[in-house]
């Protein structure tokens, strides 16, 4: 649990500092550094599956060529979406073997078996990412897939989050009871965005935004919305989302960021 003074540490696609973005073997890792949260970005295969990458290319994650929306997901399963992270690894006597299951593309059916089954709560930040050539077809898929969990409802460990208010709204509509959060990375779209979203959604600026416009986080507070910031690597933008009573970190960093809070709160006993 957190405390009102302490924010809830999310990882950034896993613990993707040290480890390949996005791969089932950097959930584990940020899991097994305390994290209290996840955050994955999905995308939908040309066979209808979610999946959790990032880009809708494969050049930087898994060296080829060809689009997420275009392949199906045995297509994806058999390309490596680890080794752009440690290059060098075929020349290191001392590396692991590779592990197609840690570090192969992770469906978000995985990653929230793996949540459901792990031996402490779990939240799950989930972005949706637009614009796509799906459209609405990703918020209602993964409605569906909340919906099998059981996750579709009040109490939910899960959130959704976008940059698109609109798909937003789709989700709003899907499943009423799952907490939103609204992503800003420019304060000049706040004004708007203030009088149309829900009273009861989060606001998630980047920590580029609040150091450059600090005020704005006073203005989403004075709204009556919490905030969740991302993404929160080093000691003096922790300070400064505590300073501004920040809800929720997303950090590259879990283990770095709970190591700050548990010598924090260790210093105020």
């Amino acid at each position: 649990m957190t405390s009102a003074l302490r924010p809830q540490v999310v990882a950034h696609r896993g613990a993707s500092h040290e480890n390949a973005e996005h791969t089932l073997g950097a959930y584990v890792a940020a899991l097994d550094h305390g994290a209290e949260g996840l955050e994955c970005d999905v995308r939908l295969t040309a066979d209808g599956h979610l999946v959790c990458v990032h880009d809708s290319t494969l050049r930087r994650t898994a060296s080829t060529r060809g689009r997420v929306s275009t392949m199906d997901l045995a297509e994806l399963a058999e390309l490596d979406f680890a080794t752009w992270k440690n290059p060098w690894a075929d020349l290191d006597d001392e590396a692991p073997d590779r592990d197609e299951e840690s570090d192969g593309v992770l469906t978000l059916r995985k990653l929230l078996e793996t949540v459901a089954d792990y031996d402490r709560r779990v939240e799950v930040a989930i972005e949706t990412k637009h614009p796509t050539r799906y459209g609405g077809l990703v918020e209602k898929r993964l409605v569906e897939m909340l919906r099998e969990f059981g996750w579709d409802t009040a109490g939910s460990p899960v959130r959704i989050m976008s940059f698109s208010f609109t798909a937003l709204q789709r989700v709003d509509r899907l499943a009423p009871e799952v907490q939103l959060v609204q992503l800003l990375d420019r304060g000049s779209t706040w004004p708007m965005l203030r009088r149309v979203i829900g009273r009861d959604w989060i606001v998630g600026p980047g920590i580029k935004l609040l150091r450059e416009q600090p005020s704005i986080a006073g203005s989403i507070s004075r709204s009556g919305r919490d905030i969740h910031v991302w993404t929160v690597n080093n000691d003096e933008d922790l300070q400064r989302c505590i300073d501004l009573g920040v809800k929720a970190v997303i950090t590259d960093r879990p283990d770095h960021i709970v190591d700050l809070l548990d010598r924090r709160d260790r210093d105020a006993k």
